[in-house]
């Protein structure tokens, strides 16, 4: 456990658990924007509605932590150490019992562009949200690690939805088990017997929890703190401050000192509640009173006083009636437990039953949707493909009507052909025949003409012939000598 915690009872947790798994709405924190002034609708957790002036770094994220809807307390968140460096709170009355421990973390932390606008439990975005834990501590990096969870806004000063509330990483800072314990213990004791019977404005009691981050990280990624403090401001017309500062490295430290000297101790420029919130009335008997009932509680001393008294009287009688009412808050928690099953079940069967028959439904739409489209399909196909089939068909009886066309002349025309050819011929064969008879003729005579003269030539060539041989044998024989006789 983080530490001694009082609890509410199971019908708390029950309560707490159901609003989880059913409504996660009503359990969330918000990431304030730059633009949004201090804390937005969480400034109700500062005197004047005005945060503290100073923390300016980069990397620290203010969230106003909601529950139910309403705001519960406030945090500046350091990204850079993962740890909160404080959170606002006002004393909403000391828890009764604890509540069932439910770590929620803050998505937009890591995902600032995640849709998530509020704080889930860590199981339900582990693989779904983008760089989990980059900018603030998980669960598993307390797992092993010899530390726990401490709260900075205690569990055991807060109740009913107030308690719920605390149960978120971005409100825990790594502690020892023994330095947890005592942490809690005292702040538990100086806000519930030395702050709030000396406010006579209870509802104006203002309290910073907060850290200081050391170079010493769990994991190599959670700070631890270096020392823990607390501030309060009475914000009342007798009103007072004052400031409470605890080691890291000493459980048994626990410092009083003025808010002003607590300023200066942490970081130089801080202004930890605007105004001098009860400064100048370091002398009066409430902030005497105070300072003593401290100094008891540092010493381990009983803090006595009336009004201590009477709530120690009035714990006894509730503690009494506590024991007596069990057996009834028992009971009365079992029939609470089956009436929400009986409604979660009831719901649950409502909604099976709606969705199949919206199932059943929009499956008959979308059939009808679907049949109507094609239907109007198929008639747009057929309509558009009318004129085309028509003018195609007209196209085709155009082509073999000048098909045929085409045939007859050329039937016509082979069959004409024969006859006007033979005609022609028949009439050009006396002219052919008659222009040829003076051609024959003349071509009769030249060859006539050309045997006879022939004939003659033949016979002047065979007569000069015999001629020549008759001459020349004479030659041969005839004796030349015989011509000069």
């Amino acid at each position: 456990m983080d530490g001694p915690r009082q609890r509410t009872g199971k019908m708390s947790a029950l309560r707490f658990l159901l609003c989880v798994s059913l409504y996660p709405s009503l359990s969330h924190g918000r990431v304030v924007g730059k633009d949004e002034a201090g804390f937005a609708e969480c400034n109700s957790f500062f005197p004047d509605r005005i945060p503290p002036e100073g923390f300016t770094e980069p990397f620290h994220v203010k969230i106003c932590q909601r529950y139910n809807g309403e705001p519960r307390f406030a945090t500046l968140y350091s990204t850079r150490d993962k740890i909160p460096l404080y959170s606002a709170f006002k004393y909403s009355g000391a828890a009764r019992s604890g509540a069932e421990e439910s770590w929620l973390l803050e998505p937009q932390i890591d995902d600032p562009e995640n849709e998530q606008h509020e704080m889930v439990l860590e199981a339900d975005v582990v693989g779904t949200l983008a760089n989990l834990g980059a900018n603030q501590a998980l669960t598993s990096d307390y797992v092993g690690s010899g530390y726990e969870r401490g709260l900075l806004n205690p569990s055991s000063l807060n109740k009913e939805d107030f308690q719920m509330a605390t149960y978120t990483l971005t409100n825990a800072v790594p502690l020892r088990p023994s330095l947890s314990k005592t942490w809690h213990s005292d702040v538990g004791r100086v806000v519930e017997q030395a702050l709030v019977p000396h406010c006579s404005k209870k509802d104006q009691l203002y309290i910073l929890a907060g850290a200081v981050p050391s170079s010493v990280r769990v994991k190599g990624k959670v700070s631890v703190p270096e020392s823990l403090w607390l501030a309060v401001c009475c914000d009342a017309p007798d009103g007072w401050s004052l400031g409470l500062v605890k080691k890291g490295n000493d459980e048994s430290s626990l410092t009083d000192l003025t808010v002003e000297e607590l300023e200066k101790q942490l970081l130089g420029g801080l202004d930890l509640f605007k105004g001098s919130c009860g400064e100048d009335n370091k002398g009066n008997e409430k902030m005497e009173a105070v300072l003593q009932a401290v100094s008891q509680i540092r010493s381990g001393e009983q803090v006595g006083t009336n009004d201590n008294q009477e709530a120690t009287d009035s714990g006894l009688v509730r503690k009494v009636v506590g024991i007596i009412a069990t057996p009834f808050i028992k009971l009365l928690e079992l029939l609470i437990y089956l009436l929400v099953e009986l409604v979660k079940f009831t719901f649950y069967f409502l909604w099976l039953v709606i969705k199949r028959i919206g199932n059943t439904i929009l499956g008959g739409v979308y059939s009808l949707w679907n049949g109507t489209v094609s239907y109007l399909k198929a008639i747009s196909m057929v309509l558009i493909s009318i004129p085309y089939d028509v003018g195609r068909v007209i196209t085709n009886i155009f082509l073999g009507f000048l098909g045929i066309i085409r045939d007859v002349a050329l039937i016509t025309y082979r069959i004409l052909r024969i006859p006007v050819g033979f005609v022609l011929h028949l009439a050009s064969f006396p002219y052919y025949s008659i222009c040829a008879i003076p051609s024959v003729v003349r071509d009769m005579a030249s060859g006539i003409g050309g045997t006879f003269s022939l004939a003659i030539d033949a016979t002047a060539s065979i007569l000069h012939g015999f001629y020549y041989v008759a001459s020349h044998i004479a030659k041969r024989f005839v004796p030349k000598g015989s011509s000069g006789d």
